[in-house]
């Protein structure tokens, strides 16, 4: 289960990323594309992950690279290669997918042969392409922080209504009353609710937060 808390409600209800690193090598006319793909969750986890690549490949010619994050924040950069054949064509890829919360970094050692821009950009969104595995690609889903406290007369009721909203425990905690925390589907919160209160005759405390994280289902 993966958990990135959120504090912004302007979010899309699920997202498409990849955690696994992968690795794919590209060759045309000589020049070597290494292209690497990462899961980063924020601009400095980027900026940490292209300083090791850099260090590790420095005798590349080019170190090429797009990202996208959450609210389609992006960057992409060609690293001296002709404006528009590099950067843009790994987002392409990303793109492609629609990904999310992923870099792909893509290194070239020249092989000798000018490539000319088409083929040049051609290559470039192979690379990107070919290092993003269809298999390991991830469907999250959106959730809202709710924490309920209730009697201990009413845990396993507590339990159906979050079996049935599909919810998820993520703690609990025991004193003269049960507390949980838990994640709950945006768009089934009321309802979740309302149930809930129902259920336990008005006595449940519930706390809906403005915390969202993204997880599996």
């Amino acid at each position: 289960m993966h958990s990135n808390t959120l504090s912004s409600k302007s979010l899309p209800e699920q997202i498409k990323t990849v955690f696994e690193f992968n690795e794919s090598v590209y060759r045309e006319k000589s020049s070597e594309f290494i292209a690497q793909i990462y899961h980063i969750e924020e601009h400095k986890q980027a900026e940490s992950i292209l300083d090791k690549v850099r260090k590790k490949y420095f005798d590349a010619t080019h170190h090429c690279y797009a990202y996208k994050l959450l609210n389609d924040e992006l960057k992409s950069s060609d690293d001296g290669e002709p404006k528009g054949t590099a950067g843009l064509r790994i987002l392409n890829a990303i793109e492609h997918y629609g990904l999310t919360n992923v870099l792909i970094i893509v290194i070239r050692y020249f092989g000798g042969t000018k490539l000319g821009v088409g083929p040049l950009g051609k290559a470039y969104y192979q690379s990107a392409l070919n290092v993003i595995d269809e298999k390991k690609i991830v469907l999250l889903n959106l959730y809202q922080k709710i924490s309920v406290q209730i009697e201990f007369n009413y845990i396993s009721q507590f339990h159906r209504v979050v079996n049935n909203y599909e919810g998820i425990i993520d703690n609990s905690e025991y004193s003269d009353f049960a507390k949980f925390y838990i994640s709950i589907k945006p768009s089934l919160v009321d309802d979740f609710k309302n149930e809930l209160l129902n259920t336990t005759n008005g006595t449940a405390k519930i706390e809906i937060h403005q915390s969202f994280t993204f997880n599996k289902s």
